[in-house]
Order: C-alpha cells, then structure tokens, then sequence
C-alpha cells in the first residue's frame, strides 16, 4: 500500500452506490490505496428506533453493499470501514480530508442522492469521481446484468 493514499466511498444501497462501490475497489487497487468505505446515518432517518439500532443497520446496510457487489468483503485491500452519525455529503466529505484522497461517490437519480453527489463536488478538498449506474451494467466483471436489477437494489441468483 502506498503511504497515505485513500480511495473513499459513498456506500448504499442503490444502483449508484453499488457502481461507486466497483469503481472505488478497481480505483484502489490501481493506486495500491487504502479503501475507505463510509456509510451515513441520521436519527432523523427512522426516529421512532433506539441510536443503537440505527447504527447496527448502518453497519449492516455497509456490509450487505460489499456482499451484493463482492459476495463479502475484498481480501486483497487493506480496509478501513467507517459507520459515520452524520449528513452523507458531510460524512463524506470529512472521510476525504486529504488532498490525496479520491473520493467517490454514486451520481445518484434527481433529488437526495444527487445532491450528495453535488454536496461533494463543491466541498471536497480532493478529486471527486462521480459514478453513474450506467457504469455497473458495464462492468463485464461486475456479474450484475440488467435482468438482475429491481427497484434500484442490485442483486444475484
């Protein structure tokens, strides 16, 4: 691994993120960094369950992206995973605090998710790579094919 070099991630659950996800593990590997995959939570997201409840699913929400994209976590990438109490763009933007880091992030459809994506562009202090879904159906090594797609959630037989 190359001393301070970070490739951070925006992880969800959508068809972007996913893409995000891919790009971040190719982009990491080629630049033999470190993977920073963050996930964002927020009280406000389900406010009648316990804190404690609210990060255990942010941590699950980390984990299953990582299962539908890998089939679990890459064993060739040194990885340093972080379930943030925060804003997305926030989250996201304080991960990549490095004017080395690459941050990459799903572009998301119109509204929350896309302004995520724009949030980042306009306050990172690093590159920021913005992923469309269109770049996973791409992939040939992505195994996601577009019959494989419903709701915007990525998943395989």
């Amino acid at each position: 691994m190359t001393a301070g070099v970070r490739v951070v991630v925006g992880v969800g659950s959508s068809l972007s993120a996913l893409a995000a996800v891919h790009r971040a593990v190719r982009e990491a590997r080629m630049r033999h960094a470190v993977l920073v995959p963050v996930v964002a939570w927020q009280p406000g997201d389900e406010p009648l369950r316990p804190l404690s409840e609210l990060a255990h699913a942010a941590r699950q929400r980390l984990d299953t992206a990582f299962e539908q994209a890998f089939g679990g976590w890459p064993d060739d990438l040194l990885l340093h995973p972080e379930v943030v109490r925060a804003d997305p763009g926030q989250a996201l933007v304080a991960a990549a605090d490095r004017p080395s880091d690459l941050l990459v992030v799903g572009a998301g459809r119109p509204g929350r998710a896309a302004s995520v994506a724009r949030y980042c562009r306009a306050r990172a202090g690093c590159p920021v790579l913005v992923v469309p879904a269109g770049d996973l159906l791409d992939e040939p090594d992505s195994g996601i094919a577009p019959a494989h797609c419903r709701m915007g959630l990525a998943y395989q037989d």
